[in-house]
């Protein structure tokens, strides 16, 4: 029994999901991982259900109805962890834009017990570690994240970032249930509301690199909703 579970959301993921699977259970530690697959019409949970029979302890699989967006994704996958005995959650794309190989440096940052939630940073003291991204993607959620910074207080740099670890407790601390948002926006109210709490909050910073195979789900609105959901959610204070 591992005491990590690697949480991936797919749709439309066929290209990359037994590869990032794979490079998972290749870690020098021993993670579990529950994909959450949107009913994607690809034909990934059907590659994922396959892999299952060769990792029958370690993969698990929710497969979804609809696509409900990122952050309900999380939130299924979140329950589902807390319904266990995972000590640690982390979410990762199935992409290869957050790299297998740091998911022991988000691990052990929390494992030490210096960090409740510890962030796979591309924004590190304003250093910018992209790689791929054309330059008007970069700008808008380089500037996105010093937005939500400003707006906020929250004592992180990169705010949207999607590769995150969290300590049980934070998952239990936080009403899942009443959380907002559904884009990018999610991962800044998941961020916010853990610093509400008290938690503590440690950046480690990784190179972000943009997919090389399958489709991007990334589009404008789902920056608009982090730019202006953050206006909504500060105003709102959003309650414990």
């Amino acid at each position: 029994m591992s005491d990590t579970l690697v949480i991936i959301p797919t749709f439309n993921e066929k290209e990359n999901v037994e590869a990032i699977i794979r490079a998972t259970f290749n870690q020098k530690k021993a993670f579990h991982i529950l994909i959450v697959d949107d009913n994607s019409p690809d034909g990934t949970s059907d590659i994922v259900t396959q892999l299952i029979t060769e990792f029958p302890t370690q993969l698990f699989l929710e497969k979804r109805i609809n696509k409900n967006g990122l952050g309900t994704a999380y939130i299924h996958g979140f329950k589902w962890a807390l319904q266990r005995k995972y000590t640690y959650i982390i979410e990762m794309d199935a992409d290869f834009s957050h790299n297998p190989n740091n998911l022991i440096r988000l691990y052990n940052a929390c494992n030490s017990g210096k960090a409740d939630v510890s962030i796979g940073s591309r924004y590190v003291n304003n250093n910018v570690n992209v790689v791929n991204w054309d330059m008007k993607r970069l700008l808008l959620s380089y500037f996105a994240s010093k937005y939500v910074r400003f707006i906020t207080r929250i004592p992180v740099y990169d705010t949207t970032a999607g590769f995150v670890c969290y300590h049980r407790k934070v998952l239990e601390t936080i009403q899942l249930d009443k959380i907002k948002f559904i884009g990018y926006a999610f991962q800044i109210e998941m961020k916010f509301k853990a610093w509400q709490h008290k938690f503590t909050l440690k950046e480690i910073p990784i190179v972000f690199t943009d997919r090389a195979l399958g489709t991007s789900k990334m589009s404008g609105n789902i920056f608009y909703e982090a730019l202006f959901g953050v206006i909504k959610m500060r105003l709102n204070g959003l309650p414990k």
